[in-house]
């Protein structure tokens, strides 16, 4: 008895170091792939229904899917709505699993497809090309993945030799919806055990294969596998913000409402499943396609009659997780928090591509208030200096959070290209840090002229904005490489920025040095200087940020 369990134990740990496999290597052949979908993955409800069913067949774990929808949420970077949408792909993604273990799982001798398989990826993973040695892990993934199936099929014992281990499934069928209603609570719990509704889904269908439970049985557990499959999006936004709860919550809500209408026509339904189906459902060679179709058809039709009530799943979410947070004045965004990061490096990168975006965009909010508050002396100065410097503590958590974030993500297996770009946007973020420290300088030296009442000739004022005209180019210009691969000539671009920068910066200091003959100026043209030493700074930090962008392949 022991001894079968312990086998059935490290079938399932095999299974799972081979989806882990496969689903590293998959990623990092897709990676240029993922990104595209992460950045349009929110164009319309289609798309985010389309992207989260990719998503989910490339990582092969629908929960895994789910947390990274609520972390999206949490950070503000996907709204309640948009994320419903990719929910229920990640819905659909999960039934890929059952497709493949009921098309190669069982059909003939695994070990003709497995040993094969990680024989040629190992071979494959020799070669210099990136992609095909990716393409050589995720091969090797897969053998490893039908290893463990394989040794799964053998660990569960026939219920004919020996009808004593598995009694109690037995016990628990042909009791009608009594039955239905035990196989369900039988599918939340495994999947709240095993953590994933595709390992679940392969110990469901292992067992169908050696004829312990039958079609309508297993149909019941599939069920609760998509309730159970909730809890690890539910457990990961505890420590989220209110939209993260309610990402999860809604997340819950699509499969209970699921999973009730389908329990109202479950003999009609498996019926209708059983006649489209070819085969009969009590053959178990049968049973499996009719279990993989039934998975398929009931996740999509939930999502053909939910599509249209979005608004409203939204709204009930949101009642569900009221509003009782503080408000949140340094600005949201993810919290880092290493175990409730999945192990999907390459989405995880795009995620922090976008954040690092967000952070470039705050250097160049602070750069135009710095400006604002130059420019007007009778506004009230200590408001908007108090929010320019929460801008800047905000970009300081900012960065923190983002520099802890890709460390985290280097613990997955990333390919090389992948690393050097973590190297890159650690430098990337270092550089925005600093921009952000010159334009807090700029507001303090700003606030500063007003405060001590420094007296600068009227041309300076035109002289500043002039000066200050192509570093908000500048900044704009490196917002806009951060979202595509830098060239050569967009190097040529920031080098002619950084010198018209660098020749107006000279020119304006020689005027200053020339004003301060006059020793009543010296310490209104001191801070005059400072001011355009910082802007000039923040120059050459940005052909910094154009230089490391550029060492991207």
């Amino acid at each position: 008895m022991f001894s079968t369990l312990f086998a059935i134990f490290g079938s399932l740990g095999l299974f799972l170091y081979g989806m882990k496999v496969m689903s590293e290597g998959l990623q990092k052949v897709s990676g240029e792939g993922l990104r595209a979908l992460i950045a349009n993955m929110t164009r319309n409800r289609l798309s985010g229904v389309i992207s989260g069913t990719l998503m989910t067949t490339l990582v092969q774990s629908s929960s895994a899917t789910t947390v990274m929808i609520v972390s999206f949420v949490n950070a503000k970077l996907l709204t309640l709505r948009e994320s419903i949408g990719m929910i229920m792909g990640a819905n659909l993604g999960t039934t890929t699993t059952f497709w493949v273990v009921a098309i190669l799982g069982f059909k003939f001798s695994l070990n003709s497809i497995a040993l094969p398989c990680v024989g040629i990826g190992v071979a494959m993973i020799f070669f210099r090309t990136p992609k095909v040695r990716n393409g050589g892990e995720a091969l090797i993934g897969f053998g490893i993945l039908f290893l463990g199936l394989n040794f799964l099929k053998s660990s569960v014992p026939d219920m004919a030799t020996n009808p004593e281990l598995f009694a109690f499934l037995a016990d628990w069928t042909g009791h009608g919806i009594g039955s239905v209603a035990i196989f369900f609570i039988f599918g939340v719990i495994l999947t709240i055990m095993v953590q994933s509704s595709s390992v679940a889904g392969a110990i469901t269908l292992t067992l169908v294969a050696k004829g312990w439970i039958g079609y309508e049985d297993a149909a019941a557990i599939v069920l609760g596998e998509n309730v159970g499959t909730t809890i690890t999006a539910n457990l990961a936004a505890v420590t989220g913000g209110v939209e993260a709860k309610r990402a999860a919550r809604a997340h819950f809500i699509l499969n209970i409402i699921g999973v009730c209408w389908i329990l109202c026509i479950f003999g009609f339904f498996t019926d209708f499943i059983d006649k489209i189906t070819p085969g009969l459902a009590s053959a178990p060679e049968h049973t499996l396609y009719h279990l993989a179709a039934f998975h398929s058809l009931f996740n999509l039709i939930n999502i053909f009659i939910l599509s249209w009530f979005v608004p409203q799943l939204a709204y009930l979410a949101t009642k569900m997780v009221g509003d009782k947070t503080a408000p949140d004045l340094g600005g949201t965004h993810i919290q880092y928090q290493a175990p409730n990061l999945p192990q999907t490096g390459e989405i995880n990168l795009a995620e922090a591509e976008r954040e690092i975006k967000r952070m470039a965009e705050l250097t160049r909010e602070m750069f135009r208030g710095f400006n604002e508050v130059y420019e007007s002396p009778d506004m009230d100065l200590s408001s908007r200096v108090k929010e320019l410097k929460a801008m800047e503590e905000r970009s300081d958590r900012l960065a923190f959070d983002i520099t802890q974030y890709l460390i985290y993500c280097t613990s997955s297996e990333l390919s090389r290209e992948r690393l050097n770009e973590v190297t890159v946007m650690l430098r990337v973020i270092s550089e925005l840090e600093e921009i952000c420290d010159n334009a807090l300088d700029l507001v303090k030296l700003a606030e500063r002229k007003y405060r001590k009442k420094r007296v600068l000739p009227v041309a300076t004022q035109a002289a500043i904005r002039n000066f200050s005209m192509p570093v908000d180019q500048f900044m704009s210009f490196y917002i806009q490489c951060l979202s595509k691969k830098v060239t050569s000539a967009d190097i040529e671009t920031a080098m002619h920025l950084e010198e018209t920068i660098d020749a107006s910066r000279k020119k304006l200091r020689r005027e200053a040095v020339r004003r301060m003959s006059d020793p009543a100026n010296i310490k209104s043209e001191m801070l005059y200087i400072d001011i355009l030493n910082n802007i000039e700074s923040i120059g050459d930090h940005s052909l910094n940020i154009l230089k490391f962008l550029s060492q991207i392949d």
